[in-house]
């Protein structure tokens, strides 16, 4: 059990479109009493989230209690949400007060709710449906009055199939449901969360932060992060602590990542990375498309003496010098607007292209400026 005691604005630091839309979402729900559940892959930023919607409600200046579900063992469960009577079971020498009741007139933040054992599960629906519940080894009915929040980074649909997540439960928590997007679908977004733990943590331990190159910079954004905000946020922290009274180079983010030197820095086959994986699905494909003009220009040797040939008609062409100074996202508007250009705009087939959600496509459109295939 946690109290108030986070930063709340940590993680929600951003400039990226669903950064903006859970900024917005979070005041619309903060004001009110609805339950809340919180979905989003490991190390996104769930509880921060939580604390947010707390934060911004009515109930501000009463508790705010996180509990981790799937850290309480199955046998002492209940007594821990629900609190015990003395002489209920061996070992309870005295009456408890359980989290529902010293979270009462706050919020209760159920983190990993899909650990929850099914037992408990009926308990916890009625305590949704009327805030009452019954200690455990007593009689008498408890009422309290808490705003519950609950999250999961798994798949509850899934649980309900496989008859370990009960459905009218899934449907009562999910008045709301929050979606937060991993790191890698707003990688806008990692260099001002790198910039911020890099400031919380040389302020803390009394560190002069020397700087880091472009390069290594770009390899942080480019970077999938699987572990999200947590890991770029751990990350940093070993990154400084080993570099000390120096600047950060390349070399020094892929030791930290444990990436071997002699990998080469383009990305590998698409089929190598996972299909959710957007930012480096678009650079592999850019790099088949490189592949191809290259080919192009030496079909091209024996007509054409100039090395430095033109565009082909109605094909993709970025010169060498402007890709070795491209940065990922200027890589990415390049790649966009040459699908859209090839295929006039049918969005279904530049999804299935490039294996990503046409949801995703309008985003990347709306995020670069694109119309019609051009910039402007």
């Amino acid at each position: 059990m946690e109290s108030n005691n986070l930063n709340s604005q940590s993680s929600l630091l951003g400039k990226s479109i669903p950064i903006v839309e859970l900024r917005e979402i979070i005041k619309q729900v903060a004001p009110t009493d609805v339950t809340v559940l919180i979905t989003g892959e490991s190390g996104v930023g769930k509880e921060i989230v939580a604390n947010e919607i707390h934060r911004l409600s009515k109930r501000s200046q009463r508790p705010f209690i996180t509990v981790n579900c799937g850290a309480i063992p199955e046998g002492i469960i209940e007594s821990e949400l629900f609190g015990h009577v003395k002489g209920s079971f061996t070992g309870a020498i005295d009456n408890r007060k359980g989290y529902f009741e010293a979270a009462n007139g706050g919020t209760i933040f159920l983190d990993e709710i899909g650990e929850l054992p099914l037992q408990t599960q009926v308990k916890f629906l009625r305590i949704i449906e009327n805030g009452e519940y019954i200690k455990v080894g007593g009689t008498k009915t408890e009422k309290v009055d808490v705003r519950i929040i609950a999250a999961t980074n798994k798949n509850l649909e899934k649980l309900i199939i496989s008859n370990s997540f009960r459905e009218d439960l899934y449907y009562r928590l999910r008045s709301i449901n929050i979606y937060i997007s991993p790191l890698r679908e707003r990688n806008e977004d990692i260099k001002i969360l790198f910039d911020y733990f890099v400031d919380l943590y040389c302020n803390k331990n009394k560190i002069d932060f020397i700087g880091i190159s472009r390069d290594a910079m770009d390899y942080i954004i480019n970077y999938s992060w699987p572990g999200n905000i947590r890991e770029l946020r751990n990350f940093t922290e070993s990154l400084i602590t080993l570099n000390i009274d120096k600047k950060i180079e390349l070399g020094d983010v892929m030791k930290q990542l444990n990436i071997p030197k002699y990998e080469n820095l383009l990305p590998a086959p698409v089929s190598a990375f996972n299909q959710q994986d957007e930012k480096q699905l678009l650079f592999g494909a850019l790099f088949e498309l490189k592949k191809d003009i290259m080919d192009i220009k030496h079909q091209l040797a024996h007509i054409e003496d100039n090395k430095n040939s033109t565009e082909p008609e109605n094909g993709f062409y970025v010169s060498d010098d402007k890709i070795d100074n491209l940065t990922f996202d200027e890589f990415e508007r390049e790649v966009l607007t040459y699908y859209y250009n090839k295929f006039h705009g049918n969005i279904n087939r530049i999804a299935d292209k490039l294996k990503i959600s046409n949801r995703t496509l309008y985003r990347k459109f709306k995020l670069y400026g694109l119309k019609n295939g051009k910039a402007h």
